[in-house]
């Protein structure tokens, strides 16, 4: 139990630069809070006694800000940053090395009692501000859903999720978190450097135009040349594009990259 409790405490101290002592955060934390409350209320619901560990869920939620439900499961080292207006789902499964922040919803979409109606998330997910995941599904290892992203459907091993309804990013190299070296830096609310599908097609289109022109320009310049050489100049047009003029650069930094 207390190795346990260091180990939830360790993780806080390792993912938060605002935590400065192991004080602090068993005292002021009320994610850690909400976990510890959250293992006493399953104890009750997993042995039977089902109305007091809702009971211990509802004390929880009135404490912390953060409801989950006593029959969810929830691994180690999992991290509710600020968290205030969780909702953890009663068949939401989360994986050891989690991280969730505040506004998260595990939520299911079936009402059918005794079926998996919560997702299940694997190891070291980033679950960032405001995203709500809902439905039966796996998140895999590794995966960053991002702030007030909407996932409806099973998010792949290393994946980026991002949009309403959310839009998945496959990972470069297909790297899951089982497969990451250990010494990976800890991505805060999910960001990464590329995370939005359609900023990266922008993008590609941009870079596409780009050099299309560039080649225009290069054949003028060539006909050009080649009419001189033949003293033919009027073989070409006025306005041939012997320039570049696409502004390639302004508007990549317009779709933010």
């Amino acid at each position: 139990m207390f190795n346990r409790l260091r180990s939830d405490i360790q993780c806080i101290l390792e993912r938060d630069p605002a935590a400065r002592s192991t004080w602090e955060v068993l005292t002021c934390y009320p994610g850690l809070h909400a976990i510890v409350l959250h293992r006493l209320a399953h104890a009750c619901w997993t042995r039977g006694f089902k109305w007091l560990g809702r009971f211990v869920s509802h004390i929880g939620r009135w404490l912390t800000g953060i409801e989950i439900h006593p029959g969810a499961k929830i691994g180690e080292r999992v991290f509710f940053d600020h968290a205030m207006g969780v909702v953890v789902g009663e068949t939401a499964e989360i994986g050891d090395g989690c991280t969730i922040y505040q506004g998260v919803t595990l939520g299911g979409t079936s009402l059918y009692k005794g079926t998996k109606r919560h997702p299940t998330l694997g190891k070291n997910v980033v679950v960032s501000a405001g995203a709500k995941v809902l439905g039966g599904f796996v998140v895999g290892d590794g995966a960053k859903i991002g702030s007030n992203a909407v996932v409806i459907k099973p998010v792949p091993a290393g994946a980026t999720a991002v949009g309403i309804p959310a839009r998945i990013i496959p990972s470069r190299a297909d790297d899951s978190a089982d497969v990451t070296p250990a010494n990976t830096r800890f991505s805060a609310y999910g960001i990464t450097q590329e995370d939005d599908p359609l900023s990266l097609a922008m993008r590609g289109l941009i870079d596409n135009a780009a050099s299309q022109e560039h080649q225009i320009a290069l054949l003028w310049q060539a006909l050009e040349t080649l009419a001189a050489d033949r003293k033919k100049g009027d073989c070409v047009p006025e306005d041939a594009a012997r320039t570049e003029c696409f502004e390639a650069e302004r508007l990549n930094q317009l779709v933010g990259k």
